[in-house]
């Protein structure tokens, strides 16, 4: 906080070490590293006392604010990590969805024998939606479903691309989508 002895004498604490240090105690409170009390105890303290050293004593056992905040900042990165790795390993392994490639322009999914991708799923509507086929991919589109139809969890409502790697549900029946 700026002051050793500077000969036989303690160098007398100015308005500005005061704030410094009252600073440094309000940074460390709001980062949980300081209980409220022991802060208005050392704020009580440090507005008392007669020379920078009192000053010092009050934050030489805190640690210094660039340390701790990295440390909170790799827990953090490390806590976040963890817990994507764990829903990933959750996630459920869904089945692929691959089209064929025999030409057919449109497909139809439903739980009716005459659709392309019949699905025996009760909450499958008979005639649940289809894909048509475009120079750039397969459009998707829901045909007004009871239970509907989602891409990555979000629900149709309007016909949408789907890409490989999608994930697809026709209501509670979900697939990743694997192209063609």
């Amino acid at each position: 906080m700026g002051g050793q002895d500077s000969g036989l004498w303690p160098v007398r604490a100015s308005d500005a070490d005061r704030d410094r240090t009252i600073r440094v105690l309000r940074e460390r409170v709001a980062e949980g590293s300081l209980s409220h009390d022991t802060f208005i105890r050392r704020v009580d303290r440090a507005l008392q006392a007669r020379n920078r050293d009192e000053l010092d004593d009050l934050v030489g056992d805190l640690e210094p604010a660039g340390r701790l905040r990295r440390a909170t900042s790799i827990v953090a990165t490390l806590s976040d990590a963890t817990a994507r790795l764990k829903a990933a390993w959750r996630a459920p392994r869904l089945p692929r969805l691959q089209l064929p490639d025999d030409g057919r322009d449109r497909l139809t999914i439903g739980r009716t024998p005459e659709c392309d991708l019949v699905l025996s799923d009760p909450t499958v509507s008979r005639h649940h939606a289809e894909l048509w086929r475009r120079s750039d991919g397969w459009l998707l589109v829901d045909l007004g479903s009871t239970n509907g139809t989602r891409l990555n969890g979000w629900r149709l409502t309007e016909p949408v691309t789907i890409r490989p790697g999608d994930n697809v549900a026709f209501a509670r029946v979900r697939f990743r989508f694997s192209g063609r």
